[in-house]
């Protein structure tokens, strides 16, 4: 498997070797975290998604909130500290992914997060709000798919926001989501430091 991709699909948990303590700054609060190789940006919190959560109104403090694609946790924390009533279900397919979450979640005794596989979510789950950094480069077809997937699992009045690089095509996929999912407003929520944060929202059902 190339390198690059190794943090999408790794399986084994990481060796207690390989975990790196991190201090890292979530919910306007400092928190210490555990990282690892072979998981998305297994230094800490990297800038997309720190421009999303700096960007992203307060979730709703009950109800069913995702975190998509989960990584090792940075934004199913966040949720989590900002809304301790809600559950938060952080799916990734990355088995190690999953068990850094379980880690950092039992370390800061956030017991409403739920660390999970796609297929381990009921279908009956729907969602007041979806955070995520979505794995743009799983390709065009892999990422619509997932999209489709999760956002059509929006509870009405729900709202998800999604980081994306504008290199690697934040205003094609805006312009897209508007497209197929006319049901929702898609909007720019904010631009920084090149990256684009795009917010969908579910209509109220009448």
């Amino acid at each position: 498997m190339d390198a690059p991709f190794e943090h999408y699909f790794t399986a084994k948990p990481a060796d207690p070797a390989e975990l790196r303590s991190r201090t890292v700054v979530l919910a306007g609060r400092h928190v210490d975290v555990v990282v690892a190789p072979g998981v998305f940006s297994p230094d800490g919190v990297d800038r997309g998604t720190a421009i999303l959560l700096a960007n992203v109104p307060d979730p709703p403090t009950t109800g069913e909130l995702l975190d998509l694609g989960c990584g090792w946790g940075p934004i199913a924390l966040t949720l989590a500290l900002r809304a301790p009533e809600a559950r938060v279900w952080a799916i990734d397919i990355n088995e190690r992914a999953l068990d850094l979450v379980h880690r950092n979640a039992a370390a800061l005794r956030l017991g409403g997060i739920v660390a999970a596989t796609p297929d381990s979510v009921p279908e009956n789950v729907e969602f007041a709000a979806i955070w995520s950094n979505p794995p743009i480069r799983v390709g065009k077809a892999a990422l619509h798919a997932m999209l489709r997937q999760w956002l059509t699992r929006l509870a009405a009045g729900g709202a998800a926001y999604l980081v994306v690089a504008k290199q690697l095509g934040a205003d094609s996929l805006q312009r897209w989501l508007a497209e197929t999912f006319p049901e929702c407003a898609v909007t720019r929520l904010a631009t920084d430091k090149g990256f684009r944060v795009i917010a969908v929202v579910r209509r109220p059902r009448r």
